[in-house]
């Protein structure tokens, strides 16, 4: 052999060498704890695994040409091993006192397919010991496959500094952002994304709402794999192998994956890097099949499908993601009844009624897109489905300790959005505002929708009011006549009877006509930003008007205060100043005229406007 190819040659035999020393030796060992899943992987990982008998590598001992080995599923189940040549240490990259190795991967696979979304939690061994977990990479269009590792000190903190359960549900997220660093140069350094496979659901969600996920460094995919928790997969979970974190699941599934990098009969730990860093979760926990992994220098990532849940995920941290075996995360029923008109205007032609059943996760901060994008494709996921639509929306939202949420309106196509996005928005709107409660942690129980679908667009304007008198006295009934612009329609005219309150003081008053919106503005307080509990946020909700109806409230010359989101009409003048140090600390709005709601009328349509008349009062 010439000198040349023993030059070329060389550093090949060497890894060789290297690698089956490791191996021979590791099976020597005495001292490792044996686990079911050991059989299932190379010595170099099988002798890594089990609590006393795992030996880690030490971060003070990482060199620069120290070669050692990774293992992620490609295709499959079974972990494949890529070979990794340690670059060096950068200090605090990832934060004060938080350390990350760089290397390269060598091998057919990872130099064809690069870093892989997906990837992030595959384990790194030298001689026999683990390092850490694959779970950073350097820019966008890198031309080798050059990765950032989380050391195993740093993720063995969350399995050991295990927030409990009781301490877990007062907590609060820690940030909203995944991690990443840009260098002086200006190439980023970010955590190998998470690919967030939506099965069930259509391309046109994830380009409306994707952009809620990436934020959060998830890599959102519709069609791209499946979820199937009946399905078994009897290989057992063993560093390298996939796992999935599951957002929704039922008719639609949402589910993130990445790859474990450390395993105990208890516990596993994987991806390297925070997927929401929120801290404690409670997130199913499943095996996964890898079906194949796309190559692309701009999003290349792994098509996964789901299979058996196995625990529950149950910490979020900044240097991995933990699961416990056998763990059960509470979930939020959810179901959509769907009624679709008849798809042909014939004769006979009837409607029909899809159900939808699915479970979201109980998380602050995934919960509502989650929910957003569920109720949506529900909507979307029927052949009669268009741009043309409304939805007469009824629905019941549970909560653990309060009285039953009641949902109605009519949602239709505005200039921005189709019906189905109005009707997610407005589903949305209401669930976060108890979800999110600044004061509370809701426990909620279920959400039931029902969408009635009406094949054209069911808006209408108030266009004009007319009182049928200009002059009354207290206990008379006068008439309220509103003429309404449906949208591309004629107008019709809206009669309401209006019994005048007995004690309503003499003097002009004036008599707004208006949406739901505008009386809930004035009952509310427009502008006030104070928070208030979960059972006044369920009580003001359930106290908003619909959107649907025409109303007729008087608005008289006395006091009104707003307390808590509650209108206090008829204040006395003396009580007023009493009430005066709370409106000084913003805890209560005061204003010179009460409101008296008098009338409403359904209309049929999603009403929008106002007129305001006057009224003189003898």
């Amino acid at each position: 052999m010439d000198d040349r190819k023993t030059r070329l040659l060389a550093p090949c035999l060497a890894l060789a060498l290297a690698v089956a020393c490791a191996a021979s030796a590791l099976l020597a060992q005495t001292t490792s704890v044996s686990s079911p899943a050991a059989s299932a992987l190379p010595p170099t990982a099988a002798a890594a695994m089990g609590t006393s008998g795992m030996r880690v590598f030490p971060l003070s001992e990482i060199r620069r040409g120290q070669q050692g080995v990774a293992y992620t599923v490609f295709e499959g189940v079974n972990p494949e091993p890529m070979q990794v040549e340690i670059l060096g240490v950068l200090k605090d990259s990832l934060g004060p006192g938080q350390d990350m190795i760089l290397a390269r991967l060598h091998g057919a696979k990872p130099e064809f397919t690069g870093v892989v979304a997906g990837m992030s939690g595959s384990p790194v061994y030298i001689d026999g010991r683990l390092v850490g977990a694959l779970s950073y990479r350097i820019g966008q269009f890198s031309k080798e496959p050059i990765a950032g590792i989380t050391p195993i000190e740093q993720m063995l903190e969350v399995r050991d500094g295990e927030i409990r359960p009781a301490a877990a549900k007062s907590s609060r997220p820690q940030t909203t952002e995944q991690a990443s660093t840009v260098t002086k140069s200006g190439v980023e350094m970010q955590a190998m994304e998470t690919p967030l496979v939506f099965s069930g659901f259509g391309q046109d969600v994830i380009d409306r709402f994707g952009d809620r996920f990436r934020a959060m460094g998830l890599t959102p995919v519709a069609g791209l794999g499946s979820a199937d928790s009946k399905a078994s997969q009897p290989e057992p979970l063993v560093p390298g192998s996939a796992v999935s974190a599951i957002l929704v699941r039922g008719d639609l599934s949402v589910a993130g994956t990445c790859t474990v990098t450390y395993v105990d009969p208890t516990h596993l730990l994987a991806c390297g890097h925070p997927i929401t860093q929120y801290g404690p979760v409670d997130m199913p926990m499943t095996k996964a099949n890898v079906v194949a992994t796309l190559p692309s220098p701009l999003n290349a990532f792994k098509i996964v499908n789901t299979t058996e849940t196995v625990g529950a995920f149950t910490e979020d941290r900044a240097s991995a993601i933990m699961g416990r075996f056998g763990a059960r995360a509470r979930m939020i029923p959810v179901t959509v009844e769907v009624t679709q008109p008849p798809a042909t205007s014939s004769a006979g032609a009837a409607a029909k009624t899809k159900t939808f059943r699915f479970e979201v996760l109980d998380n602050r901060q995934l919960t509502p897109s989650a929910m957003l994008v569920s109720v949506y494709q529900s909507l979307q996921g029927t052949n009669t489905a268009a741009a043309e639509m409304s939805y007469q929306l009824t629905g019941e939202l549970s909560v653990a300790g309060q009285p039953t949420i009641h949902l109605a309106g009519m949602v239709a196509q505005n200039d921005l959005n189709p019906a189905a996005i109005n009707a997610a928005l407005f589903v949305n709107d209401r669930f976060s505002r108890v979800y999110g409660n600044a004061l509370e942690q809701p426990v909620v129980t279920g959400l039931k929708l029902r969408m009635e679908g009406i094949p054209e667009r069911r808006t209408a304007v108030i266009e004009s009011a007319r009182l049928s008198t200009i002059e009354a006295r207290p206990g008379d009934t006068i008439e309220v006549e509103a003429t309404i612009a449906p949208y591309q329609s004629e107008a019709r005219v809206v009669r309401l009877k209006v019994p005048l309150p007995p004690d309503l003081s003499p003097g002009q008053i004036r008599v707004l006509i208006s949406d739901g919106a505008a009386v809930d503005r004035i009952a509310t307080g427009q502008g006030q930003q104070r928070a208030v509990g979960l059972a006044d946020t369920v009580a003001q909700i359930n106290r908003m008007h619909a959107n649907d109806r025409i109303y007729v409230t008087l608005l008289d010359k006395t006091a009104q205060a707003v307390l808590d989101g509650q209108a206090l009409p008829g204040l006395p003048l003396s009580m007023a100043n009493v009430l005066a140090p709370l409106k000084d600390a913003q805890k209560m709005q005061l204003s010179g005229e009460s409101m008296v709601e008098a009338a409403s009328a359904s209309t049929g349509y999603a009403i929008s406007g106002s007129q305001v008349l006057n009224l003189t009062v003898r």
